[in-house]
């Protein structure tokens, strides 16, 4: 019996025809999926009234961030958009950054090991709002009155959903802390239930009037003549340099924050080349190291090199070597990466080199796990010496110590989700985006409506952690945020994206290999249980955020001989009966000029294709 379901492990997926809990979506001329059923509904909208996929990605970001669960107007945007003209991948940097007086010196001095998790004080300054003007102008077709009207059709009401309006149950307390906050989702005060009610009609008069304000800027730039690109920027101005600006600036400060006018005013959308490598013939492509990207592309060319078909679908051999590879790589992570626009430079080319790929590879220990994977180093390669060299000796001791029980505050910090957003249309266009920030519970800037960011709490204060990532004036933390596409032969072969902080790119990493090295669809590979290793720096949360070594999430169906082979490996398993996502994703059937869409088979991710 046992031989025999081995043997089903590993036959591809595929081939057993096993029916998924959702269906694939298919499409020949467009497809719209996101992480709320309303806005894949303003994705199709706009689809339907001729825009094309970047049009209807932005109309999907704003509802997605009207909808205020996993992210908010002031949080930010993180895209790879596929220009069909010039045959490349495009990167969108629209991460805001440290304000003014927010360093590690500011920090320690209040007792905080790292930045806060909520409010003011976690806020860098907003990039949302940028970053969708930014898509618009520079590859849209649409303006932004057009591509808005769901959003402000949204924050006019709507009828709230069950998830986000319990989540501000559950957080009403925080909220009360902040009085433009619970002015909007506090809509019984005083009651026992002072949050909306599923299905309430949930209104948001500041934020409409903000989002009126820009596309009023828009319309009033197209009268005096201006082209659609120049009119969209008038309205990024407004936000950014104008009377919005005014009173985020004011409304962040009064409630404690750090954020100015200037801050904004010197804000700006970074359209950057991604990075890339290539895994069997596919170009996998990710934003640069100022998301964690960089590593599932770190862990493909670790990988590359094993038989990872050979050993069958989560078979304890393929786990182990995979949970090795994306060990190593998040001890990368978590010393090398940072914002690439501040000194000093991280060794990146050295990080994704086939060659540095073989040396990790070969530390790997092939029958054990390692508790103690640490940074590798990468200068040499670059013909360079490292410069934190003492830093990473003592890494391993920052590490170290009695590896704490894993508790659900623990593992919220772990899967913190946001949502993804993925488009694409018969003329080419390919968007794929991870926006976030802002989430409940969140402090409302002012009479803007609009939700800060809580990403300060990615920085570090410690430089021993990681000399990249110190929180500083006008820098970028390294965030989780991180979506990825694909192209094989020159064309797109898959764009897809997940939530959950650091797990993000653990399930990204085995959802491509699920397809690659399974033959899995692009439903099933959605579906498929995956395994999250705890061996890295949490990237959210408080001040314990150390690696838990040797902590593995299973799938509960995980048959006992697995188990039992596993614990012989070192491991400590959990279990849980959701391990695969959410994941939204595209895949490009060539043969048939169609489209495949993957949605999450749980949570609230939706998706349309015609």
């Amino acid at each position: 019996m046992k031989k025999a379901l081995l043997l089903l492990m590993l036959v591809p997926m595929a081939l057993l025809a096993q029916p998924t809990q959702k269906p694939v979506l298919h499409g020949k001329n467009w497809m719209a999926i996101t992480g709320k059923p309303l806005a894949a509904t303003a994705g199709s909208a706009i689809f339907q009234q001729g825009g094309n996929a970047v049009d209807a990605a932005c109309a999907m970001l704003a509802a997605t961030c009207t909808m205020w669960d996993v992210l908010s107007w002031g949080g930010e945007t993180q895209a790879l958009i596929y220009h069909p003209g010039l045959k490349k991948v495009i990167g969108i940097n629209a991460l805001g950054v440290a304000p003014t007086g927010a360093d590690a010196e500011f920090f320690r001095k209040k007792g905080m090991a790292f930045p806060p998790q909520y409010g003011p004080l976690a806020a860098v300054t907003p990039g949302t709002p940028g970053g969708l003007c930014t898509m618009l102008a520079e590859y849209g077709t649409m303006s932004l009155a057009q591509v808005l009207k769901p959003a402000m059709e949204l924050a006019a009401g709507y009828p709230i959903e069950a998830q986000t309006a319990n989540s501000i149950e559950r957080e009403k307390k925080r909220i009360r802390e902040w009085p433009y906050s619970a002015k909007v989702f506090l809509t019984h005060p005083g009651a026992e239930r002072e949050a909306p009610e599923a299905g309430e009609i949930f209104r948001q008069e500041d934020l409409l009037a903000t989002l009126q304000k820009m596309v009023a800027a828009e319309q009033a730039a197209l009268k005096k003549g201006k082209t659609r690109k120049e009119a969209i920027y008038a309205a990024n101005d407004r936000f950014y340099r104008g009377d919005i600006a005014a009173e985020f600036a004011r409304g962040s400060q009064e409630q404690g924050g750090l954020i100015t006018t200037q801050d904004l005013a010197n804000w700006k959308v970074i359209i950057e080349e991604p990075m890339k490598v290539n895994y069997k013939g596919i170009d996998v492509y990710k934003l640069s190291q100022w998301t964690q990207g960089p590593m599932l592309l770190q862990a493909l060319n670790i990988l590359e090199p094993f038989d990872l078909k050979g050993m069958g679908y989560n078979s304890s051999k393929y786990i182990h070597t995979v949970y090795q590879a994306m060990n190593m790589a998040f001890a990368d992570r978590d010393f090398y990466y940072g914002d690439p626009y501040f000194p000093p430079a991280e060794p990146m080319q050295g990080l994704l080199s086939k060659e540095y790929a073989r040396q990790r590879a070969a530390a790997m220990n092939k029958d054990r796990n390692d508790p103690a994977v640490a940074p590798g180093d990468p200068y040499a390669i670059e013909g360079k010496t490292n410069p934190f060299s003492e830093y990473l000796q003592k890494w391993g001791a920052k590490a170290k110590g009695e590896v704490a029980a894993i508790d659900q505050s623990y593992l919220d910090q772990v899967w913190l989700g946001t949502t993804s957003v993925e488009a694409a249309d018969k003329d080419g266009w390919v968007v794929s985006i991870t926006p976030s920030g802002g989430w409940v519970p969140s402090c409302i800037a002012g009479r803007t409506g609009v939700g800060m960011s809580q990403r300060m709490q990615s920085f570090v204060c410690d430089p021993a952690l990681n000399p990249f990532n110190v929180v500083e004036p006008g820098k970028r933390p390294r965030v989780t945020l991180t979506p990825t596409m694909a192209l094989k032969d020159g064309r797109p072969f898959l764009s897809f994206a997940v939530q959950g902080g650091d797990t993000q790119d653990q399930n990204l990493l085995q959802f491509f290999l699920n397809m690659v090295e399974f033959g899995m669809n692009v439903q099933e590979a959605a579906e498929a249980p995956n395994f999250n290793t705890y061996q890295f720096w949490l990237s959210l949360g408080g001040d314990d955020r150390k690696p838990k070594p040797g902590q593995i999430l299973l799938h509960e169906s995980t048959p006992s001989w697995i188990r039992k082979e596993l614990i012989g490996k070192g491991y400590q398993l959990r279990f849980e009966p959701r391990t695969s996502g959410p994941i939204n994703a595209i895949w490009f059937d060539w043969k048939h000029n169609s489209f495949w869409g993957g949605s999450s088979n749980y949570g609230e991710d939706y998706g349309i294709g015609w």
